[in-house]
């Protein structure tokens, strides 16, 4: 059996300040094996982002129990950009706009900071180019998209197509998707899906949350998780994204209780 990049073991979590800190992951365990895709599905609430939130280490989200490991390491003591150095990558749902940085200064940054902070020599910048305008044409970012202030004045589905250019140029040893597929159009979907597949290796783990099955019909992963009320209350395979398709998540629910 191939070795378990990411493991989440009985966590707990909480959003807010501590006088008014809610409860939104409550026992949450979760394994992923080097080299696999696997899908969390969940009704509205149930604490999809802020599981990717937790694990990216974004302020106001505190880890009360359990624990989360990458490659053994334990994630949750390291800053977040120890986190993305040690290869944890998130697509956001809703990107932020950058006025004045320009889309290639940002990601070759990104880049350089990573690699010096694992001890590599920099990216030239002719390799920097190549490499990214031969990504770019595989997602439809045109040369002039890469030039442009990051994600301001972009749509939607560019924001999107922009997060997976950030991806397939960083490479990185885990990649969390948090529902890359909002709001992208059939063509858009399936151009976010083929950069998803381009990355796939043994050496790299997945974990795609998404509401729908439209993207994974395009992916196909490994596991699909669903996770309601803070933990995952059912693991099964696409096949149990079709189910939640056809009769939504009460059915699933209900088995759980």
């Amino acid at each position: 059996m191939p070795p378990i990049m990411l493991k989440l073991t009985n966590l707990h979590a909480t959003v807010g300040d501590e006088d008014e800190a809610k409860a939104i992951i409550q026992g949450l365990s979760l394994e992923v094996p080097a080299g696999e895709v696997h899908a969390v599905m969940g009704p509205n609430g149930a604490g999809k982002s802020t599981l990717s939130y937790i694990l990216t280490g974004r302020d106001g989200y505190d880890v009360t129990d359990g624990s989360a490991t990458l490659d053994g390491d334990d994630v949750l003591d390291m800053d977040p950009e120890e986190r993305a150095a040690k290869g944890l990558f998130l697509s956001f749902q809703y990107p932020v706009e950058i006025p004045g940085v320009p889309v290639m200064t940002f990601v070759r940054t990104a880049m350089n900071s990573q690699r010096k902070a694992r001890g590599e020599e920099e990216i030239s910048a002719p390799d920097f180019i190549k490499k990214a305008r031969e990504i770019g044409a595989q997602l439809n970012l045109d040369a002039d998209m890469l030039k442009r202030p990051l994600n301001v004045g972009f749509s939607g589905g560019e924001k999107k197509r922009l997060e997976i250019f950030q991806m397939m140029m960083l490479e990185p040893r885990f990649a969390i998707l948090d529902e890359t597929d909002s709001g992208l159009d059939i063509d858009a979907l399936k151009t976010v899906a083929d950069g998803v597949n381009a990355l796939r290796s043994p050496e790299r783990g997945m974990l795609v949350i998404t509401h729908y099955q439209r993207l994974l019909d395009h992916i196909q992963p490994d596991k699909v998780h669903v996770l309601a009320k803070g933990q995952i209350i059912k693991t099964g395979g696409p096949d149990l994204a079709q189910r939640l398709e056809k009769e939504g998540y009460d059915g699933v629910i209900a088995e759980a209780a």
